[in-house]
């Protein structure tokens, strides 16, 4: 019977002591450092006392066996070489040769930090980059530009500085029913404007100024929006929000610049559905309100103090006027306090750095914005930072100087405006006062 394991013959078996052995005896100590020859034990000692040869450890014919000494040089243990990291190379174990206490692991070098910052601050600066690009394009895509202000004829030269027309129309684009019943807007057709404010953005201060809807205005020869028409003028007088529903922004922007001399560069309109929409997007503005009033036609139930309005009640606020001796002056005396506390409140940190509130707000309003085909949202950041700076003090809010009324429509100061022009188109700070 053959005792050696399968594959094994005598041919190649050899004088071997095991595989990979070339002779009968183990690999020695000079090979395996972890293993050493012990020391011989004494022989018998004689009769006088002297140590006699030594004696084999082990019967004839059997070599003799090698001791293990432990990780510590020791010769009473035996170490596996897995504490210490001998036998096979563990971290922080010595290679063959190596002093005592060597390593032969490499030190982990210090984490340069001035690398790592520095891509940090790129990484988070392509990021930013890339979002800027994006919301941008974005926003771009949401503007509607509608109106044509090169249809506008026998325009006035143009001044220093920037003029935007910013109306708000009693368009119910977009509403449901429950929407029209929530909001008190009833369901006329067509629009009208409820509110007209030149803001004028220049070096000198800016100037925000409100214009009565029943301002009394001289209607002047202009070119039909959609005909080509030219209507040459008659000397009618009629309310300036009646040249919007006559013919829409372009006649409106052609009555203004025809009775006050000022031309209008931007042209920015909202409707009542997208400016609640700004409003609950925002989370609600809060303003503090002198004295409270009721109106049952816009819904108004006010107390006087501070408090947030939502949509409903911000659009209740702005386009009340029944509650009021003095209906429309008082009206946009209160639509200028409100949109300055609008634009203080979109342009907090809060706002502006929360992703949650600030796209949705900027949706909100990009989506129901009617502008001219010239305006950039550059042109429209203008805008709004002026707008907010007023709020702060930093500018002139006031109405357009009124003389008197005829026929229920309230008459200009034609003085007071020559001199208000004169100083927005030569950009000089504004003396003038409105009612």
């Amino acid at each position: 019977m053959n005792d050696w394991p399968e594959g094994w013959s005598d041919d190649n078996r050899g004088p071997r002591y095991g595989r990979g052995s070339a002779g009968a005896q183990p690999e020695s100590a000079r090979v395996m450092r972890q293993v050493r020859r012990g020391p011989v034990p004494p022989g018998p000692r004689s009769a006088h006392g002297d140590p006699g040869p030594a004696a084999p450890p082990y019967a004839a014919g059997v070599p003799q066996q090698p001791s293990y000494v432990d990780g510590q040089g020791h010769e009473d243990g035996y170490d596996s070489g897995y504490n210490t990291g001998q036998v096979y190379g563990t971290p922080g174990g010595r290679g063959p040769g190596a002093p005592a206490g060597a390593s032969t692991r490499s030190p982990r070098p210090a984490p340069n930090w001035r690398r790592r910052i520095k891509w940090t601050a790129i990484t988070l600066a392509a990021v930013l980059v890339v979002t800027s690009i994006a919301t941008y394009f974005w926003a771009d895509s949401k503007l509607r530009r509608e109106v044509d202000l090169s249809k506008v004829i026998d325009r006035p030269e143009g001044g220093e500085g920037t003029n935007y027309l910013i109306v708000g129309s009693d368009s119910r684009e977009g509403m449901s029913k429950e929407d029209e019943k929530r909001l008190h807007t009833g369901g006329a057709k067509g629009k009208r404007t409820d509110s007209m404010m030149i803001l004028h953005v220049g070096d000198n201060g800016d100037t925000l100024i409100s214009l009565p809807r029943d301002s009394d205005v001289v209607v002047p020869s202009y070119q039909g929006s959609t005909s080509g028409k030219v209507y040459p003028a008659q000397g009618r007088h009629a309310k300036l929000n009646a040249t919007y529903s006559e013919d829409g922004p372009t006649l409106l922007v052609r009555a203004i610049e025809a009775n006050t001399g000022l031309r209008i560069d931007h042209y920015v309109e909202i409707g009542f559905q997208g400016f609640a929409n700004i409003v609950d997007a925002v989370g609600g503005v809060e303003i503090d309100i002198e004295k409270g009033f009721k109106d049952k036609w816009s819904g108004a139930d006010f107390k006087a103090g501070k408090q947030t309005l939502d949509g409903q009640q911000a659009l209740a606020f702005v386009r009340t006027r029944h509650a009021f001796a003095a209906s429309d002056l008082q009206r946009t005396k209160n639509q200028q306090k409100f949109l300055a506390a609008l634009a203080h409140q979109v342009a907090t940190p809060s706002t502006v750095l929360n992703p949650f509130k600030f796209y949705p707000t900027m949706g909100a309003g990009l989506d129901s914005l009617i502008v001219d085909k010239d305006m950039s949202l550059w042109d429209l950041a203008s805008m709004f930072w002026a707008m907010k700076g007023v709020s702060g003090g930093d500018g002139t809010s006031m109405n357009m100087p009124i003389s008197g009324s005829s026929g229920g429509n309230l008459v200009w100061d034609k003085a007071k405006v020559k001199t208000l022009v004169d100083q927005l188109n030569n950009d000089e700070k504004v003396t003038v006062s409105g009612n």
